[in-house]
């Protein structure tokens, strides 16, 4: 039977969609793409704003009218938001949970053709264990550590969805490294929905992992996905500043620029300690590339709020901004706040991408004329596309081996990429 998985949302999702694939493929499944004809489409969901749930719902839908005789499963975060959703023609229901089952659930639903919703009320309180040892179409491997969120940020739904922080065995973690080191891999990008806090529930923390990950005989490339301000701790700083491994780049929400807005967020941290925090980064790497997220017309913000957002983005010099329009999640407590009109949302929107446009010129500008590493992920027409350590995107003039490494020198800037000729 051929099968074939669509993934909504974060690194996680396609770290679990990696793995869902895998264990299809050891159960003698052909593994297709989303718009063949297929036994199974598996839409693998995301809840995190609205247009997430808005996809999500087009995605399933776009599968059931595919092929009438196929088994449509959705599973992930927007079923976990959505425990009542219900569409003609879906057949099996996963949420955050079951999802490493996937083959035995599927042997199920052919054996007796009845509909399956494996949905839980309680917490999800268990590291759901996942290994992969290879990631299709990809040069960079993804290795989820951790799972679960417990920041409770005012707009966020993840903590609802994903439940408690759990994290995975750090020897089971080495073992999964080393395994996509020997088939080639050159990068590795560590993830979870709150990485940063990996191993608080088994007694060891992310500076211990770190440094046990720098020790890999093999490793390239070391990328933290996401990491919060507040556990970029002096430790963790202390394994960066002597491990050219892990790459010249963080990527750390800021989420707004206004004390007040991020009070009301119930972040956990003042502009002040993110500042501090930025010059102790940028002092042990200079060159380091700082990218971010940034919520705009969260509920109480003013449009003086949004300009402060704008000054200390500018100042902060980030390479990259991702730019959230605020969206509502049910049950959230800036649900209950007053709203920001939408208008005003996709103004201040607009003006933030804008910056972060500038930004990104600026600071890919810098490296006019100096020679970088670049690792070649996709070739086409004789030009070849990949990333240097700080996460500058490339393109090189000249047909090139994905999954290699070459050294050039940028002479040119036409966004979005730096030209090596």
């Amino acid at each position: 039977m051929k099968a074939s998985i669509l993934t909504l949302g974060c690194k996680v999702n396609a770290y679990e969609s990696e793995f869902v694939s895998s264990k299809l493929k050891e159960a003698g499944y052909e593994i297709g793409d989303f718009n063949d004809n297929c036994d199974v489409y598996i839409i693998n969901t995301c809840t995190v704003t609205n247009t997430s749930d808005i996809k999500s719902r087009k995605m399933i839908r776009k599968a059931i009218h595919k092929n009438k005789d196929a088994c449509i499963v959705a599973m992930g975060c927007f079923i976990e938001a959505n425990h009542d959703y219900q569409e003609e023609g879906l057949d099996i229901v996963i949420g955050n949970k079951d999802k490493s089952k996937i083959v035995e659930i599927l042997d199920q639903f052919f054996k007796n053709r009845e509909e399956i919703r494996n949905l839980y009320q309680e917490e999800i309180e268990e590291f759901e264990d996942m290994f992969i040892t290879t990631f299709e179409n990809r040069t960079r491997a993804f290795v989820k550590i951790q799972d679960g969120c417990e920041n409770f940020c005012s707009y966020c739904i993840i903590p609802y969805v994903r439940g408690k922080c759990r994290s995975k065995d750090p020897v089971k973690v080495i073992h999964e490294i080393k395994s996509l080191i020997s088939n080639d891999y050159k990068e590795i990008v560590l993830t979870g929905i709150h990485t940063g806090n990996y191993g608080r529930d088994l007694d060891v923390d992310f500076a211990f992992l770190l440094k046990e990950i720098v020790k890999i005989k093999g490793l390239k490339r070391l990328r933290i996905s996401s990491i919060e301000i507040t556990e970029l701790t002096e430790e963790i700083l202390e394994v960066i500043k002597n491990h050219e491994v892990i790459v010249d780049h963080l990527h750390i929400p800021l989420q707004a620029g206004s004390n007040e807005v991020l009070k009301l967020m119930n972040r956990k941290y003042d502009l002040s300690y993110f500042e501090k925090k930025i010059e102790e980064i940028r002092k042990i790497r200079p060159n380091i590339a700082i990218t971010t997220d940034i919520i705009v017309g969260h509920p109480g913000e003013t449009e003086e709020m949004f300009e402060q957002t704008l000054k200390i983005a500018e100042k902060l010099k980030f390479a990259k901004i991702h730019v959230f329009p605020y969206s509502l999640r049910k049950n959230t407590p800036a649900a209950t706040m007053k709203q920001v009109e939408e208008l005003a949302k996709k103004e201040r929107s607009h003006k933030l991408l804008n910056l972060s446009r500038k930004l990104e010129e600026d600071y890919a500008k810098a490296f006019l004329e100096k020679e970088v590493e670049v690792l070649v992920e996709t070739t086409k027409d004789g030009v070849s596309y990949g990333h240097t350590t700080n996460f500058l995107p490339i393109k090189i003039e000249k047909q090139l081996k994905p999954n290699t490494f070459y050294k050039g020198k940028i002479k040119e800037f036409i966004y979005p990429y730096c030209i090596i000729k």
